[in-house]
């Protein structure tokens, strides 16, 4: 009861306005669908609006530590609810091929996120959320970054908001552009796996592919690699762990209590574990559990995963000073625009050298 009472109201109101930016992402106005935007943006962009009409919203008793804890729990609990979704044994066999692209497009935009950091003398955790955001899997992939970093909701947001931005423009341009230059169908499935940030906009990107190409297969090979670099949160969290205990120890000199269990990040333990349960349940005789879990379960997971990242994005954005996040964006802005040119460019390049380029599913 002490749990209602103190946290009850706050994250009450997050969940009422991701069911509203759920329901608005689901929408299409003239032949633009919603989804491209996703209601995790939606969600956080309400949460900023609400907050600079009403500043003192978010400092109110009964909402605050709801709030807080949506902002940091449950968005813990959406990367492990994810992990239900990541059947391992699938991802190795189709995904496997795509391996060398995802690998050097991850390296790619988290070198140029931080020589960028240094040309531009921008603020190291946003960096880092930009650079994680941009090579793995966007919102998800920040969302797991930010409490290894200890990013404030500020700095979430900042990121949040140029993945969108090039969410948005990659899911309107790539497929045109992917025909036009005379990638196959399995050479675009790569290409937006690899070169589109969020899962959301991989999938409208993937579809539309679908139309112009007049073939299947692009969006479900598109979604594998995309799942198959998803699984990047794992090694870039732990070293991200890492790298602050000894940066904690190194400014805290001999004696100091520091512990790397207190910045280790657990939930990924149970990201994992989940995902082994998953690739477990996928290669075990057929019957009726099997078939509930994979039928009913796993799609149910995706949902809940999704509307609690759109929860959490929503308590981002009521503790977001909108007017300062648009004074500090340009910097991100300029870094998201060079990882996003850069991943494109390299996921290209690798492709027309293995001879990906031209294949078709």
């Amino acid at each position: 009861m002490k749990f209602v009472k103190s946290k009850g109201m706050g994250i009450l109101l997050c969940a009422i306005i991701a069911g509203v930016a759920t329901f608005l992402a689901t929408l299409s106005v003239g032949g633009f669908s919603f989804e491209v935007i996703g209601a995790p943006v939606f969600s956080i962009l309400i949460g900023m609006i609400i907050t600079l009409i009403n500043e003192g919203l978010v400092s109110r008793e009964q909402l605050k530590d709801g709030i807080k804890f949506t902002s940091k729990k449950i968005l813990q609990w959406a990367v492990i609810i994810l992990g239900f979704s990541l059947n391992l044994g699938t991802i190795a066999k189709v995904g496997g091929q795509s391996l060398p692209v995802i690998i050097l497009t991850i390296a790619t935009s988290l070198i140029v996120s931080f020589v960028m950091m240094k040309v531009l003398k921008a603020d190291p955790k946003v960096s880092c959320l930009v650079g994680v955001g941009s090579s793995i899997c966007g919102g998800s992939a920040i969302a797991a970054t930010a409490p290894v970093i200890d990013a404030d909701d500020e700095e979430v947001a900042q990121a949040i908001s140029v993945i969108f931005l090039f969410n948005v423009l990659a899911a309107l341009i790539f497929p045109a552009f992917g025909h036009a230059i005379g990638l196959g169908s399995e050479g675009f499935a790569i290409f937006a796996g690899t070169a589109v940030n969020d899962t959301s906009s991989v999938t409208a990107a993937a579809s539309t592919a679908e139309s112009i190409y007049h073939t299947d297969g692009i969006l479900s090979a598109a979604v594998t690699v995309k799942l198959t670099r998803t699984l990047a949160i794992i090694p870039i969290t732990l070293v991200l762990a890492l790298y602050r205990t000894a940066q904690s120890k190194k400014k805290g000199g001999e004696g100091t209590s520091f512990s790397f269990k207190s910045v280790f990040p657990f939930f990924i333990l149970y990201f994992i574990a989940a995902a082994v349960l998953t690739t477990i349940m996928g290669i075990i005789p057929e019957s009726g559990l099997t078939t509930l879990y994979i039928g009913s379960f796993i799609p149910a997971m995706k949902w809940l995963a999704k509307f609690f990242i759109a929860m959490a994005m929503c308590a981002i954005g009521l503790n977001t000073n909108l007017v300062n996040l648009i004074k500090k964006g340009g910097k991100p802005i300029i870094m998201g625009f060079c990882c996003w040119v850069c991943i494109t460019a390299m996921s290209l390049f690798v492709q027309y050298v293995t001879g990906i380029f031209y294949t078709n599913l």
